[in-house]
């Protein structure tokens, strides 16, 4: 059993368990002492987001970090997969994002990287929990052996440079309108920094964080804001990243938006016709659209289906030899480019893709029609909602209803107290149907 990791790292109230400075110092000396390697001096990069919690929670870290012997390279607010790039090319043993990704400002969440860039696996986890309640105390570093922290000056910068190298060299984005919605989040300077180096007329929303406002009414779960921005400017396109940018939604030029299925079906195409997909499909999660399944057949590509949550998206097709693989919420995993999802680097394979064909977006982004889909949340106080029997029955019955025609995913949220519930066909008074009474069923046995 986990009982602090989730599907995303470790996430929850910031100064509420397990989100305290306490368990962050832990979790850092037990990760740092996975980590150390006694053949040099080691080292830990730490990134974080726009969140008022981030400063207490980043200095327990370099707290617990230093404590055993590892020198930390603090990064400031920076995206996730910056995170994971400076990992790399820093020559880190291990990288640490702060961030809640899409939650409101008052959760808060650890991610760890290892020294490939890459999410750390189950079984590492398991075994950093297990470290975590042990006596730590006789493994500390003694006093000439205690590690040290500094800033890094120009972390932004290298991602910048790094993100622009995803556009073809030959293409600019001269002419281009964009709007960007950083979500108030850890991609306030870095994105549209980007877009106009690259050169196009950039109007940015979403980049004052407070502390407070990171992914409020604003961002890739909130795209009301980036709509009406997009009508108002008449720009040609609208970016929604997430609060720590490993996520995009695209918004077209009349303001529709277009979900990570469709992104994903631009990319596999693209690439595809190109040739530059070294496996003959894109993994996604169960989550995705049965259209976008549809759309991949009929070209020849296959649609391999992983758990909810990017990182087991990677270790497929990290394990299955794929380049392209996402999620219907905006995260994007394209591994020419990255370890990890990547907002900016997305919506850039999009613009290349919009250059390329000459057309508006709203063409370009419209790969195919996605068969009706609902997903409801139920909120439960505590138990297992999922094994009681009177449910089981709700769920085998919605299957049957449904058929060889649709598909029925009822799943624990990762990070919250959720039940979801989700089904699709091309029904939709059936879809509504089958997902309202399992919802009723569920509610009644979490009450």
């Amino acid at each position: 059993m986990r009982k602090y990791f989730g599907t995303d790292g470790i996430r929850g109230k910031a100064n509420t368990h397990p989100m305290t400075a306490e368990v962050a110092l832990k979790v850092a000396m037990a990760a740092g002492l996975m980590f150390r390697n006694g053949g040099h001096r080691s080292r830990v990069v730490i990134g974080k987001d726009t969140r008022l919690s981030g400063y207490m929670l980043e200095n327990a870290m370099v707290a617990g970090f230093t404590s055993v012997g590892l020198d930390v390279f603090l990064l400031g607010p920076l995206p996730t997969p910056a995170v994971a790039m400076l990992t790399r090319s820093l020559r880190a043993d291990l990288g640490v994002m702060i961030s809640a990704s899409h939650n409101p400002f008052a959760d808060n969440g650890i991610k760890f990287f290892g020294p490939d860039g890459f999410k750390l696996s189950d079984e590492i986890e398991l075994e950093i929990e297990s470290l975590l309640e042990s006596d730590l105390a006789p493994r500390l570093a003694a006093a000439p052996e205690l590690g040290r922290a500094k800033r890094i000056d120009g972390a932004q910068q290298r991602y910048i440079e790094f993100a622009k190298r995803a556009l073809p060299r030959e293409m600019s984005l001269d002419g281009m309108r964009i709007v960007v919605d950083c979500a108030n989040g850890a991609a306030y300077k870095v994105a549209p920094e980007a877009l106009w180096e690259l050169g196009a007329e950039v109007i940015s929303i979403g980049v004052t964080p407070d502390g407070y406002n990171i992914n409020k009414d604003c961002g890739s779960t909130s795209t009301d804001a980036l709509s009406r921005k997009v009508h108002e400017v008449r720009a040609d396109i609208g970016i929604a990243l997430d609060g720590d940018a490993d996520r995009v939604i695209i918004v077209d030029e009349r303001g529709q938006v277009v979900d990570g299925d469709q992104l994903m079906a631009v990319v596999a195409e693209s690439w595809h016709a190109a040739g530059r997909l070294s496996a003959p499909g894109i993994v996604a999660t169960i989550m995705s659209n049965l259209g976008l399944e549809r759309f991949l057949a009929g070209r020849g590509l296959s649609l391999a289906r992983t758990k909810v949550g990017d990182r087991y998206v990677v270790e497929h097709m990290r394990s299955h030899g794929f380049n392209v693989g996402g999620e219907q919420s905006g995260h994007l995993v394209l591994s020419d480019y990255a370890t990890t999802g990547d907002g900016l680097i997305a919506a850039l394979q999009i613009l290349a893709c919009v250059r390329e064909e000459n057309r508006p977006v709203s063409e370009v982004c419209a790969k195919f029609t996605p068969v009706p889909q609902v997903l409801k949340n139920v909120r439960y106080r505590g138990g297992a909602p999922l094994e009681n029997e009177t449910v089981k029955t709700a769920i085998d019955a919605g299957r049957d209803r449904l058929g060889a025609s649709g598909r029925l995913v009822i799943r624990p949220s990762g990070t919250e107290p959720l039940i979801r519930v989700m089904a699709e066909g091309d029904d939709a008074t059936l879809v509504n149907e089958v997902v309202d009474d399992i919802v009723d069923v569920v509610a009644r046995s979490a009450a």
